[in-house]
């Protein structure tokens, strides 16, 4: 049985795609100390029961979730670029953007595709189903302007989707990425918008992946970014863009400039070394196969540690010198 694909639509046989992601993450690593990061920020929120009310295939190994109380009571409002934390049956906690409609109270709709235990056990989801749902919270605002490029590639059009159309009375450009159609969902709402500012770029209808300069085709100097998709796509744009640049990620942020550390486990009793190379969750996990995350990005607080002698350490991001021992 082959491998799942990426969030991008690849399978791990794209030797090509191997090659630019490796070549773009060299670069991005390089460069990162002059371009900032976005901040990351805690989230806490109100947790509310959710029925599944519509499941939909939006393309290859994409499934969407339209949910709502169960009285169909007002739903909190949000904004493009917000997103849910989703609490699984199983106990499972993810973060998915909100891909619907802001001004339908009763609705929230999620886009998810297949990848790992997560995704998974949401595709299991059927309709009549409940699931908690935190938030919703915003990561990636979505800023007034009067000009905008998107770009999404795959399931990275989720956040996006939303703000094209709140976009509609402004001058705007979409460049949508995929491997394929058949792996890129919502081209049928895609296909309802001004085809003259609409680029649909898939891979297998070029031969290769899709470039940072291409991408940014459409950037005007006074042009605000918004893109969302694969970390080598996310980095591509990074490198010829500096200004303007709004963007989300859907895979943790490469380890720049890390260090060796120690991490105790004081009631599990054991000492690990964490290389230069690997977060503290990544170790933690490889020996205590059941510690909670999530994100893994440092905002969602699912990983947040009791650092013994003095505060939480969220170990999907937080490193230390020397030895850190956790309450673990």
């Amino acid at each position: 049985m082959s491998a799942p694909p990426d969030l991008y639509g690849r399978r791990p046989t794209d030797r090509m795609w191997k090659f630019a992601a490796r070549a773009i993450s060299a670069y991005e690593v390089a460069t990162r100390f002059m371009r900032s990061e976005p901040p990351v920020r805690p989230v806490k929120g109100l947790s509310m029961k959710l029925v599944v009310r519509k499941t939909k295939a939006e393309a290859e190994d994409v499934v969407s979730l339209t949910m709502s109380k169960e009285d169909w009571s007002p739903l909190p409002t949000w904004q493009p670029g917000c997103h849910i934390d989703l609490r699984l049956p199983s106990g499972i906690e993810r973060q998915y953007s909100l891909c619907g409609d802001p001004e339908d109270r009763w609705t929230y709709r999620i886009a998810v595709r297949k990848l790992g235990a997560g995704s998974r056990e949401v595709h299991a989801l059927r309709e009549g189903d409940t699931v908690t749902v935190r938030g919703p919270r915003n990561a990636f605002p979505f800023i007034d302007v009067p000009r905008y490029l998107f770009i999404a590639g795959g399931i990275g059009i989720t956040p996006i989707l939303p703000m094209v159309k709140a976009a509609q009375d402004k001058d705007w450009h979409l460049v949508y990425c995929g491997r394929s159609r058949a792996s890129m969902p919502f081209l049928d709402e895609i296909a309802e918008l001004d085809p003259a500012r609409v680029w649909i770029r898939p891979d297998t209808e070029f031969g290769v992946p899709v470039s940072g300069k291409e991408l940014l085709t459409w950037a005007l100097p006074n042009t605000h970014v918004y893109c969302c998709g694969p970390a080598p796509m996310i980095a591509g744009v990074r490198v010829d863009r500096a200004t303007g640049l709004h963007y989300e990620r859907f895979s943790p942020p490469p380890i720049v400039d890390g260090r060796p550390f120690e991490v105790e486990l004081r009631r599990a009793g054991i000492v690990l070394r964490v290389p230069a190379d690997r977060t503290a969750l990544d170790v933690i996990r490889d020996a205590v196969p059941a510690v909670p995350y999530s994100c893994r990005q440092g905002f969602c607080g699912t990983c947040s540690t009791k650092v013994v002698g003095g505060d939480e350490m969220r170990i999907c991001v937080s490193r230390g010198h020397g030895r850190i021992v956790l309450d673990m």
